[in-house]
């Protein structure tokens, strides 16, 4: 799925692919001007925040570098039922905006369809899972201090500016949950300077950075978006495979502790050859592969008809569908599921499953298939999605509009 964020992207940081993520500090400029006000404004994340029940860890507000408590800036909105609901005080955010602070929204591309749009794209394009956290810093107020993150991220300059600084890693692909901890920063300074609108970054897993603007007009502000992927590791792999041995009885027998030490190291070499005769079939790219067939599909609208017929729908699949071909039918693997369908049926599948809004109706025209029925099976899966209002906004102006059968 072409997305206008990924190709700019692409150009930004001179890369032709996913292939360079991860493998070392990257940075550049966008030559739309356009896309960075289309993502989001500093308007529209508050307006998200004032109409949603967000409450820490999703939406936090730091001021002078210290985390303050969700009572002081969420108020219990008490409903005539006695009923209570966290909503942002907005007259109480108005007045740290103004003295200074950051508002952080994780996981952006939850509530807002244009961010939804872009982490799937982005997912598409580079075959791992993708969360937007989007950063709005007011006045002179400091940012986060020097850290480093367990996922490669691309940053994106949406309003304002803001001042960085990158440093190198100082352990090698440092982990959440690893052998040792990370807690030496490198001397290594990767880049140092402001970040302007339309200002891409990329900062691999374990570069040290941090972003303030204490340096800066206490007039002004930033707004950022960071994108994090998480690409998959090793130990990844070795989990599945740990998780795949669960269907031979060999790794499911209680380990011989009190035997003799003999039967001990027959039972170990025993294993030791399963696990080897396992993982000749159950190889990274296999893994990599069940990975993208098997993600759990994501929420959403699904009439089933009730309010009328669907007219126009999406493919919202986290990864692109995989389609098996043979003379007699086709296969569909997406989201743990796999539909087997008639061979006539291949191009209205490959229209419905592209990942652009489709016009039930365009595809008829195209293809001479009633793709109705087809559809509404892709919907029931969790496969596509009607397209709503909400959800083609999130398309507009983003994707080429000669790649849609739908009407942006």
């Amino acid at each position: 799925m072409e997305h206008r964020l990924v190709q700019l992207m692409e150009k930004a940081l001179g890369w032709d692919s996913a292939a360079p993520m991860g493998r070392g500090f990257a940075r550049g400029s966008v030559d739309d001007p356009e896309l960075c006000a289309r993502m989001l404004t500093p308007q529209r994340l508050l307006d998200i925040a004032m109409r949603r029940s967000l409450s820490p860890p999703q939406f936090r507000c730091f001021q002078k570098g210290d985390e303050l408590r969700p009572n002081q800036f969420l108020t219990p909105t008490i409903s005539r039922r006695g009923q209570s609901l966290p909503m942002a005080n907005m007259d109480t955010l108005s007045h740290l905006m103004q003295e200074g602070c950051t508002l952080v929204v994780d996981g952006m591309d939850a509530f807002d369809p244009t961010m939804e749009v872009a982490c799937r794209a982005l997912q598409w394009w580079s075959r791992e899972l993708v969360q937007v956290n989007t950063y709005l810093t007011t006045a002179d107020a400091a940012g986060f201090g020097l850290h480093w993150d367990d996922h490669d991220v691309v940053v994106v300059q949406l309003a304002g500016e803001k001042s960085w600084e990158v440093r190198g890693a100082s352990r090698e692909a440092p982990m959440y949950r690893d052998a040792s901890p990370n807690s030496q920063p490198s001397e290594d300074i990767e880049w140092a300077g402001t970040m302007q609108p339309g200002d891409v970054m990329h900062i691999p897993r374990g570069y040290w950075h941090t972003a303030t603007r204490t340096d800066k007009d206490d007039k002004g502000y930033s707004l950022h978006a960071t994108f994090g992927f998480v690409k998959r590791t090793g130990v990844d792999w070795a989990a599945w495979v740990a998780d795949k041995m669960r269907t031979d009885v060999l790794f499911r027998i209680d380990l011989d502790r009190f035997g003799e030490k003999d039967d001990q190291e027959v039972q170990n070499n025993v294993l030791y050859a399963e696990l080897l005769r396992h993982t000749e079939s159950l190889t990274i790219p296999s893994y990599l592969a069940a990975r993208e067939r098997e993600q759990a599909p994501s929420r959403y609208v699904h009439t089933g008809g009730l309010f009328g017929p669907a007219t126009d729908v999406v493919c919202v699949t986290p990864f692109p569908p995989h389609i098996e071909v043979n003379d007699q039918d086709l296969t569909v693997l997406a989201v743990g599921k796999r539909l087997r369908l008639a061979r006539r049926a291949e191009d209205a599948a490959r229209l419905l499953l592209s990942g652009y809004p489709v016009s039930l109706e365009r595809v008829r025209g195209l293809t001479g298939i009633d793709a109705a029925p087809l559809a509404e099976t892709f919907m029931k899966e969790g496969l596509c999605a009607e397209l709503t209002d909400a959800l083609r906004s999130g398309f507009t102006g983003l994707v080429p509009a000669t790649h849609c059968l739908s009407t942006l």
